[in-house]
C-alpha cells in the first residue's frame, strides 16, 4: 500500500512512496503530527540520481523489520533536495556543524518544532567498522529525547544558535579591484593539478565557475598561467571517462585524480555549465575541440534531457539495472561483436580498452592518449584515424541504446533550466547554430509559460504541473538565460521579460536594511531561519547570480540603482573570494566583469540577413562580456536610454561599440568592427579622437 508520497510530483519522492516506512511529504501535516505524539521527527534528504541514497532506501527503507521501528518512533518526513533547497541548506548546515562535513543522503532529526539536535548521512544496515547501524540510531536518538530531554533540547539550542548567527553573516565592505582578483586567480592557480588537469584531489569536480573566470580573466590581462590551467583542465576532461565518449555529456565527478573513474550519475546543471565553459574556451582559443564537445554535449542534452514541451529534466541516475555505471561500460567482446576484429583494434587503442578492466571486470572509455600517438602505433593517419572512429561510436551507441537505460528524473527545475537557457543561447551564438538557438526560445517559452503564474515564478514542474515557489536562484538564472537569448535572436521580447522578472526579484528577496538578498521569498513559509547563502557551489548562489543579472540590466536599462546593488553584494562578499577562491568562482566572474573596460555594443539589423551576420563575427569570437541589444532597422528601442537612442534609423547592418555609454563611429563591416572591440578592450586606449557622442540619428 502506498504512503503519502504517492502524491507528490517529484520522481526521488515517488520511488519512496511504496515504501514500508509511514513517510510524509515536507509540510506541517507531519510537525502537526509530531507535536501531538511528543515523537522526533526524522527528515531524510536525498534526490533521484544520488547512488547512496537508493542504496540506503534498498537496505533500510524497504525493509519491513526497519521501517516498523521507524513507524513506532519517529514522525518521518522525506524531502527531494533539488525541489527544496532551503530545507536542505538549513539541514546540510546543522550536520556539518555536527560533524564538519555532510552529504546525502542526508538523515536529521528534529524536535516537533524543527529545530535538529542530531544527524549524519548514510547509515548501514547493520554495525560496520565505525558506523553504527541505522535502527541503532533510530532507538538511540528516541531513548535521549525521552530520557535526556534536557541534553537533546541544548543541542537544539546551539545547533539553531549556529544555524541563526550564520544567516545573519555580517556583509563585509571591501574594494572589489584588480589586486583583489589578481590574488583570486593565483590561488586557484595554485590548485591546479599539473600532472592530470583539474583542481585538488580525488574526487576531483569539474571547477566550471572559476575556470570561466580565468578565461574572462586571461582575455583582459593575457594570464597565460590562468588559460594553461583552464586548457590541461578542458583537455583532461574530455579525454577521461568523465565524458560520455559515445553519447556525449559529462558525468558528475571523477573519484580519482585521474578523471577515469567517474560517479556516473549525469545532472543537467553539471552539461549546463560546462557547454557555457567549453564554449568560452572556444572563443578564447578557435580550438575545433572545444566546439566539438559543445555539439556533442547539447546534443546529449537535446536527445535525453528534453522534454517535448522545451523543458530539461534534472538529472539521469549513475545506476542501472541496480549497478553503478552497468550502462556505460563495455567489456571487449561486446565491442568486437559490433565492430569487427579491424575496427575493434583501432577503436580499443584509441579508447583504452586494453587486457586489464579499469572498472568492476569492465571497461570504461577514455582517450588513453593523443590521436597522433594512437596513430603512430597504429600505421594510421592520425586524422583519417579520428574520422574512422566516428561511425564506430555512432555504433556503439546505439547498440548501448538496447541496454536498460538509467532512470531519468524528469522533473524541471527553474534554475537548472535558466542555466541550460544561457548555455544553449551563447553557443547558439558563438557557433551560430539555429537548432540551438531554436531549441533556447522553445526552452524560454516553456518557462515563462509553464513557471511564471500569477505574477509569481515556481521552482518545480512535472507532467504539467508546476508548484513551490521559486527561489532567488530561479530568478535570477532565469534572467541571465533570457538575457543571452535576447543576443541569440534580437526578440525584444527577452529583454522586456527579464526586466519584468527583475522588478519581480526585488520585491520578493532584496533586504534593504542589510543590503543583500535571501534565497527565499516574503511570500515563504516560515522556516527555522531564513536562508541566504553567498557560496557558489555546484551552482552559481542566487545572489552571485543575481548580482551579474543586476549589473547587465543596468546596462540596458540605464537604472544606476541597479548596479549600486550589485557592487552591494560584492563588496559584502569580496573578502571570502581570496580567501576560498574555488567557492567563489561566479562571484570572481561577475567582479571580473565589472572591473574590465565596460563594453556596450547595438548592433542594427536583421538577424537572418548574411550581411548581419557577417557584421555579428567578431562578436561571436570574444568572451560574453559585453552588453549587448540588437534592434531590427525601424525597430523600437526596449528601453528609452541614451544607449539606444537613434539606432534603429540606420540603413544597412550597423554596429555601434560603445564605452560607458560613449561611442565610436558606426561600424558596417567587421574589419572595423574588430578593430573598436579591441580598443574597447583596452588593446588602444589613446584614441580618444575617434569617440563621440551619438548624434540622434545614430
Amino acid at each position: 500500500m502506498p504512503n503519502r508520497l504517492i502524491n507528490e510530483t517529484s520522481p526521488y519522492l515517488l520511488q519512496h512512496a511504496h515504501n514500508p516506512v509511514d513517510w510524509y511529504p515536507w509540510g506541517e501535516e507531519a510537525f502537526e503530527r509530531a507535536r501531538a505524539e511528543d515523537k522526533v521527527v526524522l527528515v531524510s534528504i536525498g534526490y533521484a540520481a544520488c547512488h547512496w541514497c537508493h542504496v540506503m532506501e534498498r537496505e533500510s527503507f524497504e525493509n519491513e523489520a526497519t521501517a516498523q521501528v521507524m513507524n513506532d518512533l519517529l514522525v518521518s518526513i522525506k524531502v527531494d533536495r533539488e525541489e527544496r533547497p532551503d530545507v536542505d541548506g538549513i539541514y546540510m548546515s546543522a550536520v556539518q556543524q555536527l560533524h564538519g562535513h555532510g552529504g546525502w543522503p542526508l538523515n536529521v532529526f528534529l524536535l516537533p518544532d524543527g529545530r535538529p539536535f542530531y544527524g549524519g548521512t548514510y547509515f548501514p544496515p547493520a554495525d560496520r567498522a565505525n558506523m553504527p547501524s541505522w535502527t541503532r540510531v533510530v532507538a538511540a536518538v528516541n531513548d535521549a529525547y525521552r530520557n535526556q530531554r534536557d541534553a537533546v533540547l541544548q543541542n537544539a539550542r546551539v545547533l539553531t544558535d549556529a544555524l541563526q548567527n550564520a544567516s545573519s553573516f555580517a556583509m563585509a565592505d571591501e574594494d572589489v579591484n584588480e589586486a583583489l582578483l589578481a590574488q583570486a586567480s593565483a590561488g586557484i592557480v595554485s590548485l591546479h593539478d599539473a600532472e592530470h588537469g583539474g583542481f585538488g584531489g580525488a574526487p576531483k569536480f569539474p571547477q566550471s565557475m572559476p575556470m570561466e573566470f580565468l578565461l574572462a580573466r586571461n582575455s583582459r590581462t593575457a594570464d597565460a598561467d590562468a588559460l594553461e590551467a583552464v586548457e590541461a583542465s578542458l583537455a583532461a576532461m574530455h579525454d577521461g571517462g568523465i565524458y560520455d565518449h559515445l553519447g556525449g555529456g559529462f558525468a558528475r565527478y571523477s573519484t580519482d585524480r585521474f578523471w577515469l573513474v567517474p560517479h556516473f550519475e549525469k545532472m543537467l546543471y553539471d552539461n549546463a555549465l560546462l557547454v557555457s565553459l567549453y564554449t568560452q574556451a572556444f572563443q578564447a582559443t578557435g580550438d575545433a575541440r572545444y566546439r566539438e564537445v559543445v555539439e556533442e554535449t547539447t546534443a546529449y542534452m537535446l536527445r535525453d534531457l528534453r522534454h517535448p514541451d522545451g523543458g530539461f529534466f534534472s538529472s539521469q541516475d549513475a545506476d542501472s539495472e541496480g549497478v553503478e555505471g552497468r550502462y556505460y561500460v563495455w567489456a571487449p567482446q561486446e565491442i568486437e561483436s559490433v565492430l569487427g576484429a579491424d575496427d575493434t583494434r583501432l577503436f580499443r587503442r584509441y579508447y583504452g580498452v586494453g587486457v586489464h578492466p579499469n572498472f568492476e571486470g569492465r571497461h570504461i572509455l577514455h582517450v588513453r592518449d593523443s590521436a597522433a600517438a594512437a596513430g603512430r602505433e597504429l600505421g594510421i593517419d592520425s586524422g583519417a584515424l579520428l574520422e574512422r572512429l566516428q561511425p564506430m561510436r555512432r555504433a556503439l551507441l546505439e547498440r548501448r541504446g538496447e541496454r536498460v537505460p538509467p532512470a531519468t528524473d524528469d522533473k524541471v527545475l527553474t534554475a537548472w533550466n535558466g542555466l541550460t537557457l544561457r548555455a544553449l543561447a551563447e553557443a547558439a551564438f558563438a557557433l551560430d547554430q539555429p537548432d540551438l538557438r531554436d531549441a533556447a526560445e522553445r526552452n524560454a517559452e516553456f518557462l515563462l509559460r509553464e513557471m511564471h503564474q500569477e505574477g509569481r515564478l515556481l521552482r518545480t514542474w512535472k507532467d504539467g504541473k508546476a508548484h513551490l515557489l521559486a527561489y532567488l536562484e530561479d530568478y535570477a538564472l532565469l534572467i541571465n538565460g533570457l538575457l543571452s537569448l535576447h543576443t541569440a535572436t534580437f526578440s525584444h521580447r527577452w529583454l522586456h521579460e527579464a526586466r519584468a522578472l527583475t522588478k519581480e526579484m526585488l520585491a520578493l528577496f532584496w533586504d534593504n536594511e542589510g543590503g543583500t538578498f535571501y534565497d527565499v521569498g516574503t511570500d515563504h513559509e516560515e522556516l527555522i531561519v531564513r536562508p541566504r547563502d553567498f557560496t557558489d557551489n555546484a551552482t552559481p548562489c542566487g545572489s552571485s547570480a543575481a548580482a551579474e543579472a543586476l549589473l547587465r540590466m543596468a546596462v540596458l536599462t540605464g537604472d544606476e540603482s541597479l548596479a549600486g546593488k550589485a557592487e552591494r553584494l560584492m563588496r559584502g562578499v569580496a573578502p571570502l573570494t581570496v580567501r576560498y577562491p574555488l567557492g567563489f568562482g561566479n562571484w570572481l566572474r561577475t567582479m571580473e566583469r565589472h572591473i574590465a573596460p565596460s563594453t556596450e555594443v547595438v548592433v542594427v539589423g536583421d538577424p537572418s540577413d548574411e550581411r548581419t551576420k557577417a557584421l555579428l563575427g567578431p562578436l561571436r569570437r570574444r568572451l560574453p562580456s559585453f552588453a549587448f541589444v540588437g534592434l531590427a532597422p525601424g525597430e523600437a528601442s526596449p528601453f528609452p536610454t541614451p544607449l539606444l537612442e537613434g539606432r534603429t534609423l540606420a540603413d544597412a547592418p550597423t554596429a555601434y561599440v560603445c564605452r560607458g555609454y560613449v561611442c565610436d563611429l558606426p561600424a558596417r563591416d567587421a574589419d572595423t568592427l574588430t578593430k573598436q572591440l579591441d580598443r574597447s578592450a583596452g588593446l588602444d586606449t589613446d584614441t580618444a579622437d575617434l569617440l563621440l557622442r551619438p548624434p540622434p540619428n545614430g
